[in-house]
Protein backbone atom coordinates (compact mmCIF):
# COMPACT_ATOMS: atom_id res chain seq x y z
CA UNK A 1 0.00 0.00 0.00
CA UNK A 2 2.93 2.37 0.47
CA UNK A 3 3.47 2.44 -3.29
CA UNK A 4 -0.09 3.64 -3.66
CA UNK A 5 0.43 6.41 -1.16
CA UNK A 6 3.37 7.74 -3.14
CA UNK A 7 1.41 7.83 -6.39
CA UNK A 8 -2.35 8.24 -5.84
CA UNK A 9 -2.80 9.18 -9.51
CA UNK A 10 -1.72 5.76 -10.75
CA UNK A 11 -4.46 3.77 -12.52
CA UNK A 12 -6.15 1.40 -10.08
CA UNK A 13 -8.92 -0.07 -12.22
CA UNK A 14 -10.29 0.13 -15.75
CA UNK A 15 -13.75 -1.18 -16.55
CA UNK A 16 -15.59 -0.90 -19.85
CA UNK A 17 -13.89 2.36 -20.80
CA UNK A 18 -14.12 3.96 -17.35
CA UNK A 19 -10.95 4.49 -15.31
CA UNK A 20 -10.30 5.06 -11.62
CA UNK A 21 -7.02 6.21 -10.15
CA UNK A 22 -6.10 4.94 -6.72
CA UNK A 23 -7.25 8.26 -5.26
CA UNK A 24 -10.59 7.97 -7.06
CA UNK A 25 -11.00 4.34 -6.07
CA UNK A 26 -10.31 5.23 -2.43
CA UNK A 27 -13.06 7.85 -2.57
CA UNK A 28 -15.36 5.24 -4.14
CA UNK A 29 -14.75 3.02 -1.10
CA UNK A 30 -15.53 5.91 1.25
CA UNK A 31 -18.81 6.61 -0.53
CA UNK A 32 -19.71 2.90 -0.49
CA UNK A 33 -19.00 2.72 3.22
CA UNK A 34 -21.24 5.71 3.91
CA UNK A 35 -24.06 4.23 1.84
CA UNK A 36 -23.80 0.83 3.53
CA UNK A 37 -23.94 2.58 6.89
CA UNK A 38 -27.00 4.52 5.76
CA UNK A 39 -28.67 1.19 4.98
CA UNK A 40 -27.98 0.07 8.53
CA UNK A 41 -25.05 -2.28 7.92
CA UNK A 42 -23.04 -2.77 11.11
CA UNK A 43 -20.07 -4.79 12.29
CA UNK A 44 -20.68 -8.53 11.95
CA UNK A 45 -23.53 -8.12 9.43
CA UNK A 46 -23.50 -10.07 6.16
CA UNK A 47 -24.16 -8.41 2.80
CA UNK A 48 -24.87 -10.73 -0.14
CA UNK A 49 -24.32 -9.81 -3.79
CA UNK A 50 -25.44 -11.21 -7.13
CA UNK A 51 -23.46 -9.53 -9.88
CA UNK A 52 -21.15 -9.86 -12.84
CA UNK A 53 -17.62 -8.57 -12.35
CA UNK A 54 -17.64 -4.86 -11.44
CA UNK A 55 -15.30 -2.46 -9.56
CA UNK A 56 -18.12 -1.75 -7.10
CA UNK A 57 -17.79 -5.31 -5.83
CA UNK A 58 -14.21 -4.54 -4.83
CA UNK A 59 -15.19 -1.19 -3.34
CA UNK A 60 -17.92 -2.92 -1.32
CA UNK A 61 -15.47 -5.51 0.00
CA UNK A 62 -13.07 -2.82 1.27
CA UNK A 63 -15.94 -0.74 2.65
CA UNK A 64 -17.37 -3.72 4.54
CA UNK A 65 -13.91 -4.54 5.89
CA UNK A 66 -13.71 -1.01 7.27
CA UNK A 67 -17.10 -1.53 8.93
CA UNK A 68 -16.14 -4.95 10.28
CA UNK A 69 -18.92 -6.52 8.18
CA UNK A 70 -18.85 -9.54 5.82
CA UNK A 71 -19.14 -9.79 2.01
CA UNK A 72 -21.07 -12.79 0.66
CA UNK A 73 -20.72 -13.02 -3.16
CA UNK A 74 -23.25 -15.41 -4.71
CA UNK A 75 -22.20 -17.71 -7.50
CA UNK A 76 -24.41 -16.60 -10.38
CA UNK A 77 -24.02 -20.04 -11.99
CA UNK A 78 -26.04 -21.65 -9.21
CA UNK A 79 -29.74 -22.38 -9.34
CA UNK A 80 -32.15 -20.12 -7.38
CA UNK A 81 -32.76 -22.89 -4.84
CA UNK A 82 -29.02 -22.94 -4.14
CA UNK A 83 -28.91 -19.16 -3.68
CA UNK A 84 -31.78 -19.51 -1.26
CA UNK A 85 -29.82 -22.10 0.74
CA UNK A 86 -26.89 -19.70 1.09
CA UNK A 87 -29.14 -16.83 2.17
CA UNK A 88 -30.95 -19.06 4.64
CA UNK A 89 -27.63 -20.18 6.10
CA UNK A 90 -25.90 -16.83 6.62
CA UNK A 91 -28.92 -14.49 6.98
CA UNK A 92 -27.60 -11.36 5.22
CA UNK A 93 -29.07 -7.95 6.06
CA UNK A 94 -29.41 -7.02 2.38
CA UNK A 95 -28.84 -8.32 -1.14
CA UNK A 96 -27.03 -6.23 -3.76
CA UNK A 97 -27.65 -6.97 -7.43
CA UNK A 98 -26.51 -5.50 -10.72
CA UNK A 99 -28.67 -4.85 -13.76
CA UNK A 100 -27.87 -8.25 -15.32
CA UNK A 101 -29.20 -10.15 -12.28
CA UNK A 102 -31.79 -7.69 -10.98
CA UNK A 103 -34.88 -9.67 -12.02
CA UNK A 104 -33.53 -12.94 -10.54
CA UNK A 105 -32.63 -11.14 -7.32
CA UNK A 106 -36.16 -9.75 -7.07
CA UNK A 107 -37.62 -13.23 -7.38
CA UNK A 108 -35.18 -14.51 -4.76
CA UNK A 109 -36.33 -12.05 -2.09
CA UNK A 110 -40.01 -11.78 -3.00
CA UNK A 111 -41.16 -14.08 -0.20
CA UNK A 112 -38.72 -12.77 2.43
CA UNK A 113 -38.12 -9.50 4.27
CA UNK A 114 -34.59 -9.30 2.81
CA UNK A 115 -34.16 -5.91 1.07
CA UNK A 116 -32.73 -5.95 -2.44
CA UNK A 117 -30.72 -2.93 -3.54
CA UNK A 118 -29.01 -2.02 -6.79
CA UNK A 119 -25.23 -2.35 -6.72
CA UNK A 120 -25.02 1.04 -8.44
CA UNK A 121 -26.69 2.66 -5.40
CA UNK A 122 -23.41 2.30 -3.51
CA UNK A 123 -22.26 5.48 -5.24
CA UNK A 124 -25.36 7.43 -4.25
CA UNK A 125 -23.94 8.70 -0.98
CA UNK A 126 -22.88 12.33 -0.95
CA UNK A 127 -19.92 11.57 1.30
CA UNK A 128 -17.13 12.57 -1.05
CA UNK A 129 -15.36 15.32 0.82
CA UNK A 130 -12.21 16.94 -0.46
CA UNK A 131 -10.30 15.64 2.52
CA UNK A 132 -11.27 12.02 1.79
CA UNK A 133 -8.28 9.64 1.73
CA UNK A 134 -6.38 9.20 -1.50
CA UNK A 135 -5.29 5.63 -0.75
CA UNK A 136 -7.31 2.49 -0.23
CA UNK A 137 -8.28 2.37 3.46
CA UNK A 138 -6.54 -0.29 5.54
CA UNK A 139 -8.96 -1.29 8.30
CA UNK A 140 -7.52 -1.36 11.81
CA UNK A 141 -9.06 -4.69 12.72
CA UNK A 142 -6.00 -6.92 12.57
CA UNK A 143 -5.98 -7.54 16.32
CA UNK A 144 -9.56 -8.77 16.15
CA UNK A 145 -9.01 -10.74 12.96
CA UNK A 146 -12.57 -10.02 11.90
CA UNK A 147 -14.34 -12.10 9.22
CA UNK A 148 -14.68 -10.19 5.95
CA UNK A 149 -15.45 -12.72 3.19
CA UNK A 150 -17.86 -15.64 3.25
CA UNK A 151 -17.50 -17.91 0.20
CA UNK A 152 -19.75 -20.90 -0.20
CA UNK A 153 -18.68 -24.19 -1.66
CA UNK A 154 -20.82 -27.28 -2.12
CA UNK A 155 -20.69 -29.62 0.83
CA UNK A 156 -20.32 -33.37 0.42
CA UNK A 157 -23.94 -33.75 1.49
CA UNK A 158 -25.16 -31.27 -1.08
CA UNK A 159 -25.65 -28.44 1.42
CA UNK A 160 -23.42 -25.43 0.80
CA UNK A 161 -20.67 -24.65 3.30
CA UNK A 162 -19.46 -21.12 3.89
CA UNK A 163 -15.69 -20.71 4.27
CA UNK A 164 -15.06 -17.77 6.61
CA UNK A 165 -12.10 -15.67 5.48
CA UNK A 166 -10.79 -13.10 7.91
CA UNK A 167 -9.06 -9.87 6.99
CA UNK A 168 -5.71 -11.34 8.00
CA UNK A 169 -6.43 -14.45 5.86
CA UNK A 170 -6.91 -12.30 2.75
CA UNK A 171 -3.90 -10.12 3.51
CA UNK A 172 -1.62 -13.13 4.00
CA UNK A 173 -2.82 -14.65 0.73
CA UNK A 174 -2.41 -11.36 -1.16
CA UNK A 175 1.16 -10.92 0.08
CA UNK A 176 2.10 -14.48 -0.87
CA UNK A 177 0.44 -14.22 -4.29
CA UNK A 178 1.99 -10.86 -5.12
CA UNK A 179 5.45 -12.11 -4.14
CA UNK A 180 5.20 -15.38 -6.07
CA UNK A 181 4.02 -13.57 -9.21
CA UNK A 182 6.59 -10.81 -8.90
CA UNK A 183 3.87 -8.15 -8.98
CA UNK A 184 4.90 -4.50 -9.01
CA UNK A 185 3.13 -1.20 -9.57
CA UNK A 186 4.18 -1.46 -13.21
CA UNK A 187 2.01 -4.53 -13.83
CA UNK A 188 -1.30 -4.47 -15.66
CA UNK A 189 -3.48 -7.35 -14.58
CA UNK A 190 -6.48 -8.62 -16.55
CA UNK A 191 -9.23 -10.13 -14.36
CA UNK A 192 -11.47 -12.48 -16.37
CA UNK A 193 -12.76 -14.90 -13.76
CA UNK A 194 -15.83 -14.08 -11.68
CA UNK A 195 -15.28 -12.31 -8.40
CA UNK A 196 -17.55 -14.72 -6.49
CA UNK A 197 -14.66 -17.21 -6.75
CA UNK A 198 -11.69 -16.92 -4.42
CA UNK A 199 -9.73 -17.69 -7.60
CA UNK A 200 -11.00 -14.64 -9.45
CA UNK A 201 -10.83 -12.43 -6.37
CA UNK A 202 -7.74 -13.58 -4.50
CA UNK A 203 -5.17 -15.08 -6.90
CA UNK A 204 -4.50 -11.83 -8.78
CA UNK A 205 -7.15 -9.14 -8.18
CA UNK A 206 -6.54 -8.31 -4.51
CA UNK A 207 -2.77 -8.96 -4.79
CA UNK A 208 -2.65 -6.47 -7.70
CA UNK A 209 -4.26 -3.77 -5.56
CA UNK A 210 -1.87 -4.57 -2.74
CA UNK A 211 1.08 -4.16 -5.12
CA UNK A 212 -0.24 -0.90 -6.56
CA UNK A 213 -0.70 -2.50 -10.01
CA UNK A 214 -3.45 -1.60 -12.49
CA UNK A 215 -6.51 -3.83 -12.89
CA UNK A 216 -8.43 -4.27 -16.12
CA UNK A 217 -11.69 -5.88 -15.08
CA UNK A 218 -14.08 -7.74 -17.38
CA UNK A 219 -17.69 -8.37 -16.34
CA UNK A 220 -17.55 -11.84 -17.90
CA UNK A 221 -15.37 -13.90 -20.22
CA UNK A 222 -15.65 -12.86 -23.87
CA UNK A 223 -12.75 -14.13 -26.04
CA UNK A 224 -12.71 -11.24 -28.52
CA UNK A 225 -12.59 -8.68 -25.73
CA UNK A 226 -9.72 -10.61 -24.10
CA UNK A 227 -7.71 -10.58 -27.32
CA UNK A 228 -8.37 -6.86 -27.73
CA UNK A 229 -7.45 -5.90 -24.18
CA UNK A 230 -4.33 -8.06 -23.93
CA UNK A 231 -2.85 -5.79 -26.56
CA UNK A 232 -4.61 -2.47 -25.93
CA UNK A 233 -3.94 -2.40 -22.19
CA UNK A 234 -0.41 -3.85 -22.33
CA UNK A 235 -1.47 -6.73 -20.07
CA UNK A 236 1.44 -8.34 -18.23
CA UNK A 237 -0.43 -10.89 -16.05
CA UNK A 238 -3.74 -12.71 -16.23
CA UNK A 239 -5.45 -15.78 -14.78
CA UNK A 240 -7.47 -18.48 -16.54
CA UNK A 241 -8.99 -21.88 -15.85
CA UNK A 242 -8.57 -24.75 -18.34
CA UNK A 243 -11.97 -24.15 -20.01
CA UNK A 244 -11.03 -20.51 -20.68
CA UNK A 245 -7.55 -21.46 -21.89
CA UNK A 246 -9.07 -23.93 -24.32
CA UNK A 247 -11.67 -21.44 -25.60
CA UNK A 248 -8.87 -18.98 -26.32
CA UNK A 249 -6.76 -21.63 -28.09
CA UNK A 250 -9.68 -22.67 -30.29
CA UNK A 251 -10.53 -19.09 -31.24
CA UNK A 252 -9.62 -18.09 -34.81
CA UNK A 253 -7.54 -15.17 -33.51
CA UNK A 254 -5.26 -17.25 -31.28
CA UNK A 255 -2.44 -18.06 -33.69
CA UNK A 256 -2.25 -14.55 -35.13
CA UNK A 257 -2.75 -12.61 -31.91
CA UNK A 258 -0.09 -10.44 -30.34
CA UNK A 259 0.52 -9.99 -26.63
CA UNK A 260 4.04 -8.53 -26.37
CA UNK A 261 3.65 -7.47 -22.75
CA UNK A 262 2.21 -10.73 -21.34
CA UNK A 263 4.98 -12.20 -19.18
CA UNK A 264 2.92 -14.96 -17.56
CA UNK A 265 -0.44 -16.67 -17.78
CA UNK A 266 -1.44 -18.15 -14.46
CA UNK A 267 -3.83 -21.08 -14.35
CA UNK A 268 -6.02 -21.94 -11.40
CA UNK A 269 -6.31 -25.68 -11.68
CA UNK A 270 -4.90 -28.54 -9.64
CA UNK A 271 -4.57 -30.74 -12.73
CA UNK A 272 -3.66 -28.72 -15.81
CA UNK A 273 -3.77 -30.61 -19.15
CA UNK A 274 -0.36 -30.67 -20.81
CA UNK A 275 -1.77 -29.88 -24.24
CA UNK A 276 -3.16 -26.55 -23.03
CA UNK A 277 0.15 -25.54 -21.47
CA UNK A 278 2.11 -26.52 -24.60
CA UNK A 279 -0.23 -24.56 -26.89
CA UNK A 280 0.46 -21.37 -24.97
CA UNK A 281 4.15 -22.12 -24.62
CA UNK A 282 4.35 -22.43 -28.39
CA UNK A 283 3.00 -18.89 -28.57
CA UNK A 284 5.75 -17.73 -26.22
CA UNK A 285 3.60 -17.47 -23.09
CA UNK A 286 4.73 -19.10 -19.84
CA UNK A 287 1.86 -20.92 -18.12
CA UNK A 288 2.16 -20.93 -14.34
CA UNK A 289 0.03 -23.24 -12.23
CA UNK A 290 -1.37 -22.35 -8.82
CA UNK A 291 -2.95 -24.87 -6.49
CA UNK A 292 -5.33 -24.24 -3.62
CA UNK A 293 -8.91 -24.46 -2.47
CA UNK A 294 -11.72 -22.15 -1.42
CA UNK A 295 -10.59 -22.66 2.17
CA UNK A 296 -6.89 -21.97 1.55
CA UNK A 297 -6.91 -18.48 0.13
CA UNK A 298 -6.35 -20.08 -2.49
CA UNK A 299 -2.72 -19.28 -3.34
CA UNK A 300 -1.08 -22.27 -1.63
CA UNK A 301 1.31 -24.04 -4.01
CA UNK A 302 2.62 -22.28 -7.11
CA UNK A 303 4.75 -22.95 -10.17
CA UNK A 304 6.56 -19.82 -11.37
CA UNK A 305 7.36 -18.94 -15.01
CA UNK A 306 10.99 -20.06 -14.70
CA UNK A 307 9.74 -23.64 -14.25
CA UNK A 308 6.75 -23.59 -16.60
CA UNK A 309 8.42 -25.68 -19.30
CA UNK A 310 10.69 -27.88 -17.17
CA UNK A 311 7.96 -28.89 -14.69
CA UNK A 312 5.05 -29.66 -16.98
CA UNK A 313 2.21 -31.13 -14.92
CA UNK A 314 3.53 -29.84 -11.61
CA UNK A 315 1.94 -27.20 -9.38
CA UNK A 316 5.30 -26.13 -7.95
CA UNK A 317 6.27 -25.37 -4.38
CA UNK A 318 4.45 -24.04 -1.29
CA UNK A 319 3.88 -20.28 -1.29
CA UNK A 320 5.06 -17.82 1.34
CA UNK A 321 3.75 -18.72 4.79
CA UNK A 322 2.26 -22.05 3.69
CA UNK A 323 3.33 -25.34 5.24
CA UNK A 324 2.46 -28.38 3.13
CA UNK A 325 2.73 -32.07 3.94
CA UNK A 326 1.51 -35.37 2.57
CA UNK A 327 -0.71 -37.48 4.77
CA UNK A 328 0.56 -40.84 3.61
CA UNK A 329 -1.45 -44.04 4.17
CA UNK A 330 -0.13 -46.47 6.74
CA UNK A 331 1.99 -49.34 5.51
CA UNK A 332 3.54 -49.70 2.07
CA UNK A 333 2.63 -46.92 -0.34
CA UNK A 334 3.74 -45.39 -3.61
CA UNK A 335 4.47 -41.97 -2.15
CA UNK A 336 0.99 -40.64 -2.88
CA UNK A 337 -0.87 -39.05 0.00
CA UNK A 338 -3.44 -36.44 0.86
CA UNK A 339 -2.38 -32.79 0.61
CA UNK A 340 -2.54 -31.04 3.97
CA UNK A 341 -1.92 -27.31 4.30
CA UNK A 342 -1.33 -24.95 7.22
CA UNK A 343 -0.72 -21.20 7.33
CA UNK A 344 -2.12 -17.72 7.97
CA UNK A 345 -4.12 -17.61 4.71
CA UNK A 346 -6.21 -20.69 5.53
CA UNK A 347 -9.68 -20.34 7.05
CA UNK A 348 -10.22 -21.71 10.53
CA UNK A 349 -13.92 -22.48 10.30
CA UNK A 350 -17.04 -22.69 8.19
CA UNK A 351 -20.06 -20.53 8.92
CA UNK A 352 -20.95 -20.11 11.65
CA UNK A 353 -18.50 -22.12 13.77
CA UNK A 354 -17.77 -25.50 12.14
CA UNK A 355 -14.07 -26.31 12.38
CA UNK A 356 -12.19 -26.45 9.09
CA UNK A 357 -8.84 -27.55 10.58
CA UNK A 358 -7.70 -30.54 12.57
CA UNK A 359 -6.38 -30.25 16.12
CA UNK A 360 -2.92 -29.32 14.87
CA UNK A 361 -4.17 -26.60 12.52
CA UNK A 362 -3.93 -28.56 9.25
CA UNK A 363 -6.50 -28.31 6.47
CA UNK A 364 -7.09 -31.66 4.77
CA UNK A 365 -7.77 -30.89 1.10
CA UNK A 366 -8.94 -34.31 -0.03
CA UNK A 367 -6.53 -34.07 -2.98
CA UNK A 368 -3.82 -36.64 -3.63
CA UNK A 369 -0.27 -35.71 -4.60
CA UNK A 370 3.33 -36.86 -4.67
CA UNK A 371 6.49 -34.86 -4.05
CA UNK A 372 9.36 -34.99 -6.54
CA UNK A 373 13.10 -35.22 -5.74
CA UNK A 374 13.35 -31.43 -5.98
CA UNK A 375 10.42 -31.08 -3.52
CA UNK A 376 8.02 -29.91 -6.23
CA UNK A 377 4.41 -31.01 -5.87
CA UNK A 378 2.28 -32.87 -8.40
CA UNK A 379 -1.45 -33.45 -7.91
CA UNK A 380 -2.46 -36.91 -9.08
CA UNK A 381 -6.10 -37.17 -8.10
CA UNK A 382 -8.69 -36.57 -5.43
CA UNK A 383 -9.50 -38.57 -2.39
CA UNK A 384 -12.80 -36.84 -2.03
CA UNK A 385 -15.63 -37.77 -4.31
CA UNK A 386 -15.55 -34.48 -6.16
CA UNK A 387 -15.75 -33.58 -9.85
CA UNK A 388 -14.16 -30.41 -11.24
CA UNK A 389 -15.71 -29.27 -14.50
CA UNK A 390 -14.85 -25.90 -16.04
CA UNK A 391 -13.22 -24.80 -12.80
CA UNK A 392 -16.37 -25.53 -10.76
CA UNK A 393 -16.49 -28.04 -7.91
CA UNK A 394 -19.31 -30.57 -8.24
CA UNK A 395 -20.16 -33.08 -5.52
CA UNK A 396 -21.90 -36.20 -6.85
CA UNK A 397 -23.96 -36.70 -3.69
CA UNK A 398 -26.30 -33.82 -4.39
CA UNK A 399 -26.97 -35.13 -7.92
CA UNK A 400 -27.38 -38.72 -6.73
CA UNK A 401 -29.83 -37.67 -4.04
CA UNK A 402 -32.08 -36.10 -6.67
CA UNK A 403 -31.80 -38.94 -9.17
CA UNK A 404 -32.65 -41.49 -6.50
CA UNK A 405 -36.07 -39.90 -6.19
CA UNK A 406 -37.00 -40.73 -9.79
CA UNK A 407 -39.57 -43.52 -9.82
CA UNK A 408 -37.73 -45.45 -12.54
CA UNK A 409 -34.34 -45.37 -10.80
CA UNK A 410 -33.32 -48.25 -8.57
CA UNK A 411 -29.74 -47.20 -7.95
CA UNK A 412 -27.43 -44.53 -9.29
CA UNK A 413 -23.90 -43.21 -9.13
CA UNK A 414 -22.37 -40.02 -10.50
CA UNK A 415 -18.73 -39.87 -11.58
CA UNK A 416 -16.40 -37.61 -13.50
CA UNK A 417 -14.74 -38.69 -16.73
CA UNK A 418 -11.92 -36.82 -18.49
CA UNK A 419 -13.06 -34.14 -20.89
CA UNK A 420 -10.68 -32.20 -23.17
CA UNK A 421 -12.61 -28.95 -22.82
CA UNK A 422 -13.96 -28.90 -19.28
CA UNK A 423 -11.41 -31.04 -17.49
CA UNK A 424 -14.10 -33.49 -16.41
CA UNK A 425 -17.65 -34.16 -17.49
CA UNK A 426 -20.43 -35.31 -15.20
CA UNK A 427 -21.64 -38.83 -16.02
CA UNK A 428 -24.69 -40.34 -14.33
CA UNK A 429 -24.94 -44.12 -14.15
CA UNK A 430 -28.37 -45.51 -13.32
CA UNK A 431 -29.82 -48.94 -12.67
CA UNK A 432 -33.47 -48.89 -13.66
CA UNK A 433 -36.20 -50.69 -11.79
CA UNK A 434 -37.44 -53.86 -13.50
CA UNK A 435 -40.17 -53.04 -15.99
CA UNK A 436 -39.40 -49.30 -15.93
CA UNK A 437 -37.82 -46.96 -18.45
CA UNK A 438 -36.74 -43.31 -18.39
CA UNK A 439 -35.22 -41.34 -21.24
CA UNK A 440 -32.21 -39.10 -20.83
CA UNK A 441 -34.53 -36.10 -20.95
CA UNK A 442 -36.79 -37.53 -18.24
CA UNK A 443 -33.84 -38.26 -15.99
CA UNK A 444 -32.46 -34.78 -16.57
CA UNK A 445 -35.74 -33.29 -15.39
CA UNK A 446 -34.93 -34.68 -11.93
CA UNK A 447 -32.06 -32.23 -11.52
CA UNK A 448 -32.38 -29.34 -13.96
CA UNK A 449 -34.90 -27.32 -11.95
CA UNK A 450 -32.87 -27.63 -8.74
CA UNK A 451 -29.20 -27.61 -9.68
CA UNK A 452 -27.07 -25.24 -11.69
CA UNK A 453 -26.59 -26.17 -15.33
CA UNK A 454 -22.88 -26.95 -14.95
CA UNK A 455 -23.83 -29.70 -12.48
CA UNK A 456 -26.14 -31.45 -14.93
CA UNK A 457 -24.93 -34.85 -16.20
CA UNK A 458 -23.66 -34.69 -19.77
CA UNK A 459 -23.87 -38.42 -20.34
CA UNK A 460 -26.34 -41.01 -19.10
CA UNK A 461 -25.35 -44.62 -18.70
CA UNK A 462 -27.72 -47.50 -17.95
CA UNK A 463 -26.22 -50.59 -16.36
CA UNK A 464 -27.70 -53.80 -15.02
CA UNK A 465 -25.80 -53.39 -11.76
CA UNK A 466 -23.22 -51.15 -10.08
CA UNK A 467 -19.87 -52.55 -8.91
CA UNK A 468 -19.88 -52.69 -5.11
CA UNK A 469 -17.78 -53.76 -2.15
CA UNK A 470 -18.80 -56.56 0.14
CA UNK A 471 -20.39 -53.95 2.37
CA UNK A 472 -22.50 -52.61 -0.47
CA UNK A 473 -20.56 -49.40 -1.17
CA UNK A 474 -20.36 -48.42 -4.83
CA UNK A 475 -16.80 -48.81 -6.15
CA UNK A 476 -16.52 -45.64 -8.15
CA UNK A 477 -12.92 -46.25 -9.16
CA UNK A 478 -13.98 -49.53 -10.79
CA UNK A 479 -16.96 -47.80 -12.36
CA UNK A 480 -14.77 -45.11 -13.90
CA UNK A 481 -12.38 -47.72 -15.29
CA UNK A 482 -15.30 -49.70 -16.73
CA UNK A 483 -16.77 -46.68 -18.46
CA UNK A 484 -13.40 -45.55 -19.77
CA UNK A 485 -12.67 -48.99 -21.21
CA UNK A 486 -16.06 -49.24 -22.88
CA UNK A 487 -15.72 -45.75 -24.32
CA UNK A 488 -12.55 -46.86 -26.11
CA UNK A 489 -13.67 -50.31 -27.23
CA UNK A 490 -17.37 -50.18 -28.02
CA UNK A 491 -19.30 -48.37 -30.68
CA UNK A 492 -22.17 -47.62 -28.27
CA UNK A 493 -20.47 -47.73 -24.88
CA UNK A 494 -22.97 -45.77 -22.83
CA UNK A 495 -25.82 -48.18 -22.47
CA UNK A 496 -26.40 -51.87 -21.86
CA UNK A 497 -30.05 -51.70 -20.88
CA UNK A 498 -32.90 -52.05 -23.38
CA UNK A 499 -34.52 -48.79 -24.49
CA UNK A 500 -37.96 -49.85 -23.40
CA UNK A 501 -39.43 -52.06 -20.69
Amino acid sequence: MDRVGRDPNRLACSFQGQNWTYAEFARLIVRSRAQLQAWGVRSGDRVAALSLGHPLQLAALFALADLGAIWVPLNFRLAPTEWAQVIDDCQPVCLLADEAWWSQAQVLVQSSPLPCRALSELTRSGHDADDAPTTIPTPDHSSNDLPVLLVYTSGTTGRPKGAVHTQSNLLANARAAALAQGMTDNDRVLTLLPLFHVGGLCIQTLPALLAGASLILHPKFEPDRVFDDLLAHHISLTLMVPAVMKAMIEHPRFHGASWPHLRALWAGSSVLPDELVLAWLQRGVSVCNVYGATETGPFSIALGPEHARSHLGSCGWPALGIEARLDLPAGPNDGVGEVCLRGPAIVRHYWPQQAALDADGWFHTGDLARIGPDQSWRIVGRAKDMIISGGENIYPAEIENLLARHPAVLECAVVGLPDPRWGEQVVAVVVLRPGHWASDEQLLESVQSVLARYKHPRRWVRLQALPKTALGKVQKDRLVRLLSERAHTEATPWEDSPRSP
